[in-house]
């Protein structure tokens, strides 16, 4: 189960799952347009960057809708101005057809799209609206939102995104250089190039939304975003040496290359986490944020904190069973059945948090209340066009350096043998490092009846890990716990149908949207804790996992910022296989960079327009006629400051012609 499945339940609020339900009524009609979006990635395929510009685009749509019928507000994409006898009406309903038919456009080639359909139309239709308004002519505001909707759809197909193929590489353009790695064969034999990105081969592949993906696997998920038109981000941020690259991020370590001890460590790490994946071993952690978080920026050093800020009391101790915290973990930001992804998941967290009682709509945490409608507006754009940046950020770096995944990089490694005695039996370079009761060498010895690797017999010379086996043959009510396996038989805690997404490796996608996500909570709210300083999700006993059974006792997931669950988002594809370390602190940092530049882009769009002065309106009624004309003429040739349009100190021919080209109305924005 994935922070989607239920939500980011109720932080701090009691822990009640936020789905989609007519309660959400009572919300303003751009979060049900959030929330009918999160629903509708919930059935489509799991294609984070993909979703991650359907949620910024809806968000732009609905921006725009609303900032139409106010001359003082900046719009991004249109440019027109509306007027309406009852304002707030039409900016519900033009906000409403925007976003409902940007996502009628978005999910129409979903493998699920006769099911969002239905989602869509319900929604319009318990708006009071009809799916059969389809005009974009006249300044109705049917009309207006179905035109925004066709502008944002136009400007879609030119931002680099290549929508018009379904957003799929143009042939040729992004191989894969290594032949697949068929997961149910031990060992990695066929790799060419150890340190890049390497496909599956699978009996079949069911993608992170449950949907079957032909083939076996499936080819590469838009590598080249890092060239898509983003929000925030702008072209000097671009390394030309580096195409795609963005905000100079530091390149991957190489394996025998620069960064060889990293590289190395990275994945032998990934390799020793996997075998905490028990509840059986006795361990117990304290996750209370009295001991963990509050770590600096692009490290895992945080030892929490005294007090919670909100109550000026000591943050109580959590100990939970070290096996159970690791592997809801893994799977509370997996991305699992039912995901909205992690862009839906910052989206989910900041529907949570604005409505927590304590919560005040205060843009920054100053200034004056907003009503629902502006705060979710403002708060939708400015995180989903961080997000939307943070994955052309990531995924940039995915498509320049086109890296491997653990699973490759591990039975690699294995295969080679052990590297940390030449003296010793199946020595290599390019070997694992043996590490008592985590990565040993199979002896004889150890292989004998009752010992320790006895089930890997016939194996001797081999390496063989302390690690989770595999998902059990009933994952609804038995849990694999650890095992000695073969290290050449590794794999990652997911289901076996999916083992690894579908992209390269460096950097996380993960770490840079939920820093990005942080920060940018952090900048809307004027404050990086949860209200009342701690966020608190339960992992219900033998209700939560979907890998395998478990949690073996209820616990709670607790953060005291926002910082501290991005964190944790990060380190959780560490416990769940999918990356090393060095793929996760790097997207950490970015996501912050990209939050602040987004954040501050959000800002100018929020800055209001100032009417411009109109100097010829002589009377200040609100126009240049005849009366102002009378007014310049009674003080002609003198030096009246009230008349003297040009403050050239006369009133004269320059004034007069000022005066004339402003004739009429005066300008009532720019």
């Amino acid at each position: 189960m994935s922070l989607s499945r239920t939500t980011l339940s109720a932080i701090g609020l009691g822990l009640v799952g936020l789905m989609y339900t007519p309660a959400l009524a009572q919300h303003s009609v751009a979060r049900q347009w959030d929330e009918t979006m999160l629903e509708s990635i919930k059935r489509d395929r799991v294609r984070p960057p993909i979703q991650a510009r359907n949620l910024f685009h809806m968000s732009v749509a609905m921006w725009d809708a609303w900032a139409a019928y106010d001359p003082a507000v900046r719009q991004y994409f249109f440019n027109e101005r509306i007027t309406a006898k009852d304002i707030a009406a039409a900016r519900q309903e033009s906000i409403s057809y925007a976003a409902y038919r940007l996502m009628k456009s978005r999910f129409a080639l979903s493998p699920n799209v006769a099911t969002i359909n239905v989602i869509l139309d319900a929604k319009l239709t318990a708006l009071g609206y009809s799916p059969l308004v389809t005009t974009t002519v006249g300044n109705t505001p049917a009309a207006v939102g179905n035109r925004i909707a066709a502008l944002v759809i136009a400007q879609g197909l030119t931002d680099n995104s290549h929508e018009e193929v379904d957003h799929a590489s143009y042939a040729g353009t992004y191989p894969d250089v290594n032949p697949s790695l068929v997961v149910g064969l031990p060992f990695n034999p066929n790799v060419l190039f150890p340190t890049r990105y390497q496909p599956l081969s699978l009996t079949y592949f069911v993608d992170q939304g449950g949907n079957v993906i032909p083939g076996g696997f499936p080819p590469k998920v838009a590598p080249f975003w890092g060239f898509v038109t983003p929000f925030g981000l702008q072209p000097s941020d671009m390394d030309p040496a580096r195409p795609g690259v963005l905000l100079s991020a530091p390149p991957p370590p190489v394996l025998n290359g620069v960064g060889d001890v990293q590289w190395r460590a990275g994945h032998e790490g990934a390799l020793r986490v996997s075998s905490m994946l028990t509840p059986d071993d006795g361990v117990f952690v304290d996750i209370s944020p009295s001991v963990m978080g509050n770590s600096t920026l692009g490290t895992n050093d945080g030892v929490g904190r005294a007090l919670n800020p909100a109550t000026g009391l000591p943050y109580a101790a959590n100990l939970v069973k070290r096996g159970d915290w690791t592997r809801c973990l893994a799977e509370f930001w997996a991305d699992g059945p039912n995901s909205t992804t992690p862009p839906g998941h910052w989206n989910e967290l900041a529907n949570t948090i604005s409505d927590h009682p304590a919560f005040e709509r205060r843009l920054g945490g100053k200034g004056p209340v907003l009503s629902d409608l502006e705060w979710d507006l403002k708060a939708y754009i400015t995180l989903n066009g961080s997000l939307h940046d943070a994955a052309i950020t990531a995924w940039g770096l995915k498509g320049h350096y086109d890296t491997m995944r653990p699973i490759g990089a591990i039975r690699y490694m294995a295969q080679r043998g052990q590297c940390t005695d030449a003296a010793l039996p199946h020595y290599h370079a390019d070997g694992l490092h043996l590490e008592p009761g985590v990565v040993e060498l199979i002896t004889a010895a150890t292989t004998a009846a009752g010992q320790r690797h006895e089930d890997l017999a016939g194996y001797e010379g081999q390496i063989a890990a302390l690690a989770w086996p595999g998902a059990p043959v009933s994952p609804t009510n038995t849990y694999s716990g650890t095992s000695w396996i073969l290290a050449g038989n590794w794999v990652s805690y997911q289901r076996p149908t999916f083992v690894t997404p579908p992209f390269p490796g460096f950097v996380s996608g993960h770490s840079t949207y939920s820093r990005a996500g942080a920060e940018t909570m952090t900048r809307l709210t004027g404050s990086e804790f949860f209200p009342g300083g701690l966020g608190i999700f339960q992992c219900v006993k033998n209700q939560f996992l979907v890998f395998e059974d478990g949690p073996s006792e209820t616990f709670s997931f607790q953060w005291a910022t926002y910082y501290d669950a991005a964190d944790q988002s990060g380190l959780s594809r560490i416990f769940g296989g999918i990356h090393p370390d060095f793929d996760d602190f790097p997207g950490r940092v970015l996501g912050a960079e990209v939050a602040v530049k987004a954040h501050g882009r959000a800002l100018s769009l929020f800055a209001p327009i100032v009417t411009p002065p109109c100097p010829a309106d002589l009377n200040d009624d609100g126009s240049v006629l005849a009366q102002d004309l009378a007014l310049l003429l009674s003080a002609w040739a003198t030096n009246d400051p009230a008349a003297d349009i040009t403050a050239d100190g006369v009133v004269d021919a320059q004034d007069l012609g000022v005066l004339l080209s402003s004739w009429g109305a005066c300008p009532t924005g720019s």
